[in-house]
C-alpha cells in the first residue's frame, strides 16, 4: 500500500462519505467536530488527542494571500489510525481557496507508516508558521521606511492591523506547538503496538522546533511594531511641540502691541502723549520696532 493510499484527504464530507473512511468506534463528539461546517466552529483549538485505537487531531494551517494582504486559517482536522491517516478539510467560505496538501503528500515515501505520513503534515503546517513570521516582518519593514511619509491615519490602521494579525497568529501557534509537544513527549499514544516510534518522535522534534523558532520570531515581530508604534507617537508629540511652540511665539508678537494699545486706549485727560501730534506715530513706531525684535529673536532661536 503506497503513501497515497494510507492518506486519504477529504474536503467537505458528507457524513455517509465520512463514516465509510473513518474505524467504527469514532466517538460521537469527534464525529460532529468533523462534520461541523468551518464558519460553525470559533476559532477551534489545536489539538492532537489519543483515543485507543486512533489519533483526533485538529490543525489551522495559516494561508497567506500576498496580492491581497490577506491572512486566513484553514482548518483540518484528522483521524489517524495504524494504517490509515484520514484528513477533513474544511472549506473556509468567502470565494477563498482551500489549502491544498500537495506539498505534504509529495514529501511522503512509500516505505513510511502512518505516523511518518502525520509527520509530513505537521512539517508543512510548521514551515507554513515560519512563512507566515517572515512575511509578517516584511509588512512591519515596509511600514518602517514609509512611517515618515504616510498620513497619520494610514500609519495608525496599519499598526492596528498588525497588532491583531500578531494577536491572532500566537492564538494558533501556541496551541498547535503544545499539540505538537504531546507527542514528543509520547503523551500521544495507541493502544497496544507503539507507533510513535523514537525516530518518528525525533522527526516530530523538528516541527515542534520550527514552531518554537516561529514563536521566538513572533515576539521580535511584537518588538519590532512596538518600536514603531513608539517612534510614531514620539513624531506626533514632536509635530504637536512644533505647533505648541509657533502658537507661543505668535501669541508673543501679538502680546506686546496688545500691551501698547491698552495703555493709549485708557481715557484719561492727563497723558503725556495725549495730545501730542505725533503720538499716532509714535505708539505705531513702537509696536512695529518691538515686533521686529521678536522676530529676530525667535529667528535667530530657531523657534520659526
Amino acid at each position: 500500500m503506497g503513501a497515497g493510499d494510507r492518506w486519504i484527504d477529504l474536503l467537505d464530507p458528507s457524513r455517509e462519505e465520512l463514516e465509510a473512511r473513518l474505524p467504527a468506534d469514532v466517538h460521537d463528539r469527534a464525529l460532529e467536530q468533523l462534520l461541523a461546517p468551518a464558519e460553525h466552529t470559533d476559532d477551534p483549538r489545536p489539538k492532537l488527542e489519543s483515543h485507543g485505537d486512533y489519533v483526533f487531531g485538529v490543525l489551522l494551517i495559516p494561508v497567506v494571500i500576498k496580492e491581497e494582504d490577506l491572512v486566513y486559517y484553514q482548518e483540518v482536522d484528522l483521524v489517524m489510525t495504524r494504517d490509515r491517516l484520514v484528513t477533513i478539510r474544511k472549506s473556509p467560505g468567502d470565494g477563498r481557496p482551500p489549502w491544498e496538501p500537495h506539498e505534504a503528500q509529495a514529501a511522503c515515501r512509500d516505505t513510511e507508516n502512518v505516523a511518518l505520513i502525520t509527520y509530513h503534515l505537521v512539517d508543512d503546517v510548521a514551515e507554513r508558521f515560519l512563512d507566515l513570521i517572515d512575511d509578517l516582518n516584511d509588512e512591519i519593514e515596509e511600514l518602517e521606511d514609509h512611517v515618515e511619509d504616510w498620513p497619520a491615519e494610514r500609519v495608525r490602521g496599519r499598526l492596528s492591523q498588525l497588532r491583531h494579525d500578531m494577536l491572532h497568529i500566537r492564538r494558533t501557534l501556541s496551541p498547535t506547538r503544545d499539540a505538537i509537544r504531546e507527542i514528543v513527549d509520547n503523551r500521544v499514544e495507541f493502544t497496544g503496538d507503539e507507533v510513535f516510534t523514537h525516530d518518528v518522535e525525533l522527526n516530530f522534534g523538528n516541527a515542534y522546533d520550527k514552531l518554537l523558532r516561529a514563536a521566538d520570531n513572533l515576539e521580535l515581530s511584537r518588538d519590532l511594531v512596538a518600536g514603531v508604534r513608539d517612534y510614531h507617537q514620539s513624531k506626533i508629540a514632536n509635530e504637536q511641540n512644533e505647533v505648541m511652540k509657533r502658537l507661543t511665539v505668535v501669541a508673543s508678537l501679538v502680546l506686546v502691541p496688545t500691551f501698547i494699545v491698552g495703555v493709549y486706549g485708557q481715557n484719561f485727560d492727563v497723558m503725556p502723549e495725549l495730545h501730542w501730534y505725533l503720538g499716532y506715530l509714535w505708539s505705531w513706531g513702537w509696536i512695529i520696532a518691538i515686533s521686529l525684535t521678536q522676530l529676530v529673536y525667535f529667528r535667530w532661536k530657531k523657534w520659526l
